[in-house]
């Protein structure tokens, strides 16, 4: 049984009533404070510590070298970010150090001004963060495009790799990416096979140390592969290549420190801001990454057993912004290089199972007492070792999976641009280009609208491509007005907007033609028809509005239909009148309402397919077996639609087990409708789905030795074996993965689908039809008010597995399988993902 899962007391002299034995805290509630506000540490924050310090160091040394910075800065900058920024940050599992993003522009603000005046520059950053973070300017700063952004992390990733390319032959790296591209050729001829060997040996560590298979890469994948990589490089070159260049660090005593900026103010302010810039936008895109993978982790059970993490509070990105300017404004008055979030580092910190900040806090002491006490190792890393693994965490900015994105929504040419412009022209005029491209590319597609009308067998397809708006009028008139009157026509919009000139021009022509018999039919790229415009379909419904707001059927303009009564009269009048039917009324009027929508508004997209099903007959694929309360709406939920579900709903989803002889005495409904969908429509599964906050269960908890036996309480003495199987200690307890049940209530709807899925293997028919391997059953619980949906694992489903798990259906994903076929299996912990 899984660790998460409550003990059970197992004292017989004491009988707990079920609602005090099962008192859970909320799993998402937040954690107690700890006493007394000191700083905590736990067993997995002192581990994960420890795997971000053995990334940090080489990877800090690396930067550094890149920079061509002195190599005591990058300590400086590691051991900084992960206690300033991790004491002060609003992301606690976010890992801070030297910037990767921000290589290019503080070598070439070396090369212009000098270490001591970029140490400057790097404090007047930091001070402009923390202003923008008190204006609560971090949130706007994320409202770039993608494409701009992740275009221009690639071009200094590409810099990045092309400057250490040449330190990894043995030579020094030009200024700029486009002479260290064409000088390459040279250095390569002209290359030492010492450093070459070394920083190949490194690249090819980095790339296989985390790939290796069995039970030895199971072993020594848990250390990092920049620190096995950079050790075993410094070891072999120690045997094989003893002259080669090696980290030299200088002593303390000789640490520069920051000097007051000389050089143009305007230069020296757009210096300042493009530092602002880049480390801002690095720092805020690692932060909501970090979210992503902290959220992932708390929703799966971990594979030895243990509890999940507990869930992380979504990151504050105004105060992480601040967090990071002081730890900037810090380093450069310590002499550091330029700081910022890191998804290297965060991500190594997330999977080695941090719990808070303290990890953060902690690998920068421990990167401190490196920097104090280390010197003599660290003086033995190759310089080739360091400028490959910095090549490949440049390479590694050049995302695919950004790519490919940007790829799907038509934005790369915004990207090559980007990426263009910070190779050819810099980090903050490669921005400048990718704005000025994506507002282009943006225009056109507001002015670009491609209409074609072709004719095929007396009927036309109008398609218009693009937005239209008043500049495709006039093009758009022209071409409908050529169509003959009365005219049969399918009209495709393909586009996400249509301004009001464009929308009248299309409505006028829609209303002429069919007020002389033509046939009018829009749809959508993919073919799908397109409903009446909001303004008349009236946006504040929709069809799965509840009655009571469905304000567009009490409209009082709309004379068409009867005003209804305040509820205060009616219920004025429901006194003054016993037995009056004024209620009874005003449901009727709804029911009427609801069913005048129908006619109006669903009723024309459904009739062809519903003439289909009343031809062909129902052939659905599954019984779909629910409770009775009105907040289930089956086909919302299952996305399904006419003839796809045989749907049986009762108070509480209970299914009656068979009795003597095989019947199920004065309870044959149920029964009756399970051996109809079994054996005469044999459909392919079934399913059981229990809900949050259910009556039937709230009343089975409640009930007592004196309650009525009236037909309600008949029907509930169903669900008694799930309160006994919840009471006993011979099963195991039904739950959610990643989470305990909230209270009694939700433990025993989740126990009573588990009970209800026996009772179900229980009658012939369905035996029969699961021995021959046709029928598959399936247990769901459905939270009202998160409006999630969760699946029982497959085990559970067919009663094989010992633990009663419910797992979250993720957007996208996919479930079930055809009969004959290998279904979806899904292990306690797994979150269902397509």
């Amino acid at each position: 049984m899984s660790a998460c899962v409550p003990a059970r007391n197992d004292h017989s002299s004491r009988s707990p009533s079920p609602s005090r034995a099962l008192e859970f805290k909320r799993p998402h509630s937040p954690p107690p404070p700890p006493h007394g506000g000191r700083f905590r540490v736990s067993g997995k924050d002192l581990s994960a510590s420890i795997t971000v310090f053995l990334i940090a160091v080489p990877m800090s040394l690396g930067l550094a070298v890149a920079m061509d910075a002195p190599l005591a800065a990058g300590l400086v900058s590691a051991a900084i970010g992960g206690i300033v920024a991790g004491l002060l940050g609003g992301t606690p599992l976010q890992v801070s150090g030297p910037s990767a993003g921000l290589t290019v522009v503080t070598a070439e603000l070396i090369q212009i001004y000098g270490w001591r005046t970029t140490c400057a520059i790097t404090v007047g950053a930091g001070l402009l963060q923390i202003l923008l973070g008190s204006l609560r300017a971090a949130r706007s700063a994320l409202a770039v495009s993608p494409a701009i952004v992740h275009g221009t992390l690639a071009g200094i990733g590409v810099a990045i790799a092309l400057a250490q390319l040449h330190i990894v032959l043995g030579g020094a790296p030009q200024s700029t990416a486009l002479d260290n591209a064409l000088s390459l050729p040279s250095h390569m001829a002209q290359a030492d096979p010492a450093a070459p060997f070394v920083g190949a040996l490194t690249i090819m560590l980095l790339v296989v140390w985390p790939r290796m298979p069995g039970r030895i890469g199971v072993t020594l994948g848990r250390i990092p592969a920049a620190l096995s990589a950079v050790v075993i490089a410094t070891a072999v070159a120690t045997v094989a290549t003893p002259g080669i260049a090696r980290v030299d660090l200088p002593s303390w005593h000789s640490h520069a420190l920051p000097e007051l900026p000389q050089g143009p103010v305007a230069a020296l302010a757009t210096a300042v801001f493009t530092v602002m810039l880049v480390a801002s936008l690095e720092s805020l895109l690692a932060a909501v990454s970090v979210d992503k993978l902290a959220a992932d982790r708390s929703t799966a059970t971990p594979k030895d057993g243990s509890a999940p993490p507990a869930p992380v509070k979504r990151s504050d990105l105004d105060r992480e912004l601040r967090a990071q300017g002081a730890a900037n404004a810090v380093a450069g008055l310590a002499g550091g290089l330029p700081v910022s979030g890191g998804a290297v580092r965060s991500s190594a910190n997330v999977r080695a199972g941090a719990e808070s900040r303290a990890s953060t806090v902690l690998h920068g002491v421990w990167v401190l007492l490196a920097a104090l006490l280390l010197v003599t190792a660290l003086e033995q890393i190759p310089l080739a070792a360091l400028a490959a693994l910095v090549m490949v965490v440049g390479i590694q900015m050049v995302n695919f999976a950004h790519i490919r994105k940007v790829h799907r929504h038509r934005e790369f040419l915004v990207y090559g641009a980007t990426i263009s412009g910070v190779l050819l022209a810099g980090v903050l005029e490669g921005v400048g280009i990718g704005i000025v491209v994506a507002v282009a590319v943006a225009l056109h597609r507001l002015a670009h609208t491609r209409i074609t009308v072709t004719e095929q067998d007396g009927r036309y397809a109008v398609t218009a491509r693009g937005q239209l708006t008043f500049l495709a009028v006039p093009r758009l008139s022209r071409l409908l007005e050529k169509l003959p009157q009365g005219v049969d026509a399918v009209v495709e919009l393909d586009g996400s907007f249509m301004d009001h000139a464009a929308y009248e021009t299309i409505q006028d022509w829609y209303t002429a033609q069919t007020a002389l018999g033509g046939r009018i039919e829009f749809t959508g790229r993919s073919g799908g028809r397109i409903a009446e415009p909001a303004s008349a379909a009236h946006s504040c419904c929709r069809p799965w509005t509840p009655w009571r707001n469905h304000h567009c059927h009490d409209r009082p303009d709309d004379t068409s239909q009867p005003t209804p009564l305040p509820a205060s009269h009616l219920a004025s009048k429901a006194a003054a009148a016993p037995g009056s039917t004024s209620g009874h009324r005003h449901g009727g009027h709804r029911l009427l309402n609801g069913l005048s929508s129908f006619q109006r508004t669903t009723a024309p997209l459904v009739r062809e397919e519903l003439a289909r099903l009343a031809a062909e007959g129902q052939r659905p694929s599954q019984l779909f077996l629910t409770c009775a309360d009105s907040r289930l709406v089956t086909s919302m939920i299952t996305a399904s639609g006419p003839g796809d579900l045989f749907t049986v709903r009762n108070v509480g989803n209970l299914v009656p087990p068979p009795g003597a002889g095989g019947t199920t005495s004065n309870d044959d409904s149920v029964a009756a409708a399970i051996e109809y969908a079994v054996d005469v429509l044999e459909v392919e599964s079934i399913t059981i789905c229990g809900h949050s906050g259910c009556g039937a269960m709230q009343a089975l908890l409640g009930a007592t030795p004196e309650t009525p036996r009236t037909p309600l309480w008949r029907w509930l003495r169903h669900g008694l074996p799930s309160l006994e199987r919840m009471r006993s200690r011979h099963h195991s307890w039904a739950r959610i993965a990643g989470r305990l049940p909230t209270d009694a209530v939700e433990q025993l709807c989740l126990t009573n689908v588990v009970q209800q899925l026996e009772h179900l293997r229980a009658h012939d028919s369905v035996a029969r039809r699961l021995a021959a391997g046709t029928l598959q059953l399936h247990g769901m619980y459905f939270h009202v008010g998160e409006a999630q949906a969760y699946l029982l694992t497959e085990d559970a489903s067919s009663g094989t597995g010992p633990d009663e798990v419910f797992v979250r259906v993720a957007p996208g994903a996919v479930w079930g399988a055809e009969p004959g076929t290998e279904a979806l299996h899904m292990t306690p912990g797994a979150t269902v993902d397509a």
